[in-house]
This record gives C-alpha cells, sequence and structure tokens, in this order.
C-alpha cells in the first residue's frame, strides 16, 4: 500500500508494503509475518516458531499479537524506539514462557523474531535468534542484522566462509530464542540507521535467507517497483518470486518462508 500526504513529509510516511509467507515442504506453517503502517510510522515483523518444540506456532502468533497491539496503542512516532522494541520483545518472551511453563523445558514452546521499526527518515532494528533485517539501496546491501548462532560467530570471525555457513551442518541451531528458559535472552537492538529515498527495509525468516544470497536478495528488491507504484504490488510480487526460489533451492525438506518488505519514498 502507498500512503501519501500533501502535508509536511517529514512527518506523514510514503512509503510502498508488502508480505508473503509459504509454506514450504512443511506441513504447517508456524511462520508469522506481518507490516502496519500508519501516517507517522511503520513496523515490519516477522516471528518464526522453532521446528522440534511444542506449539511453535502459537509462540509465533503469540508474538505477532503482542506486537501488534502495542505498536496500535502507542503514539506516532514513538518517542523511544529502542524502549519500545525491547519492551515488547521482553512481554512476547513472557507469554510465551507462560505458554509453556507446564512442560519441560526441552519441550517448551520457542520462536525467532524480527522487528523494524521505521518513522522520521531512520529505522531502527531489534531481533533474537536467526530471523533477519536486511537494508537494501540502490541494488547493493547497506547492512544486515547478525544472527544468534554458533555459525554467525564462526562466520564474522573469518573461520568459515558466506559458502560454508549455507551449508554448514549447525546453521539451523540458534542460541538464543523468545520462550524456553524464563531468563530474558540476548536482545539485539540496534542503532539509529537514517534512510534515503528509495531504500528497501527486509524483515525475513530463516527459510528466506537461507536459499538465497545477500547480492541476490539486495539486486532483486532495489529493482522491484518505482516510487508512486500501485498499492506494493511489484514489490510483492518480487517478495513472491523470492520466496519461491527460496522454496525451490532448499529442496523437498524447504522450511516455512516468511518476508515483509518496505520501500521508503520520502
Amino acid at each position: 500500500m502507498d500512503r501519501k500526504s500533501n502535508r509536511c513529509t517529514d512527518l506523514f510516511l510514503r512509503v510502498e508494503y508488502a508480505d508473503v509467507s509459504l509454506l514450504g515442504g512443511r506441513e504447517e506453517n508456524q511462520d508469522r509475518v506481518a507490516a502496519a503502517v500508519t501516517d507517522h510510522a511503520a513496523l515490519l515483523l516477522v516471528a518464526d516458531g522453532m521446528g522440534g518444540h511444542a506449539n511453535g506456532a502459537r509462540a509465533a502468533e503469540i508474538t505477532r499479537e503482542i506486537v501488534l497491539d502495542a505498536f496500535a496503542h502507542v503514539p506516532h512516532p514513538l518517542f523511544d524506539p529502542q524502549g519500545f522494541l525491547h519492551l515488547i520483545l521482553g512481554r512476547a518472551h513472557e507469554e510465551v514462557v507462560r505458554l509453556g511453563a507446564p512442560l519441560p523445558l526441552e519441550q517448551r514452546p520457542r520462536a525467532t523474531c524480527a522487528l523494524c521499526l521505521v518513522q522520521q527518515g531512520t529505522s531502527w532494528w531489534a531481533h533474537v535468534g536467526d530471523s533477519r533485517i536486511y537494508h537494501l539501496r540502490g541494488g547493493a546491501l547497506v547492512a544486515r542484522s547478525r544472527d544468534h548462532s554458533h555459525v554467525e560467530v564462526l562466520l564474522r570471525e573469518g573461520l568459515i566462509t558466506a559458502e560454508q555457513a549455507h551449508t554448514h551442518p549447525h546453521r539451523n541451531f540458534v542460541e538464543c530464542c523468545l520462550g524456553g528458559d524464563p531468563i530474558l535472552p540476548d536482545m539485539a537492538i540496534g542503532r539509529r540507521r537514517p534512510l534515503e529515498s528509495g531504500d528497501v527495509l527486509l524483515v525475513c525468516t530463516d527459510g528466506f535467507w537461507a536459499g538465497l544470497k545477500d547480492p541476490e536478495i539486495a539486486a532483486e528488491l532495489s529493482a522491484a517497483g518505482s516510487p508512486g507504484g500501485t498499492a506494493g504490488v511489484a514489490l510483492r510480487e518480487k517478495l513472491l518470486e523470492l520466496g519461491q526460489k527460496a522454496v525451490t533451492r532448499t529442496g523437498a525438506a524447504s522450511d516455512n518462508t516468511s518476508v515483509a518488505a518496505l520501500r521508503w519514498l520520502s
């Protein structure tokens, strides 16, 4: 959807956005995705119920509900974006922990999550686990979040290459998540990131990025649509195309594949 205003563009958003969620090769879609947009702020969200744990879909749904409800009930633009993101991730963690309280620790529901808040020409990021956030500009990757995983540590320290990370036997193991242990998990809350016209922000689950390379994501989405496009249709078509490509590449055992993206036009 394209939100426009004839009033001050510093205060009112002009963005295009879309989201896609594919089942992949699984029997149940445990991903949840959303793009919430108001006149003054936008929030992209993905939550990925972790496989192998009970009620993964419910853990992701609780996370989505809590985040969207909180976003709907605070004034926009937000006065303290970092504080808001930290607070709602902590609240989601507590609710997912409560959901699994009757179960043994190793069986409790868990989820990863990535959030991207956009307002006043800037973006603010937060994530837990291996759901990712990307910032794209002009066909190139400006930045992406770093997974809470052992493989990401190996990659960051130069012990493995990006190609090796994609096929590493532990690539699906995360070191922190929402739910499970009551102790608050390690939450990555990013600093303020200025935006330029045409920038694309994207949040996705590991089912999306595992089958695609970062330069490929940047090139394809930077080429999608144009300022003034019709209701984000071109953007959604490109997300669907990339999602289907990710599912095909990872084969019959492909994971749920979810992504939400926003193009900043002002």
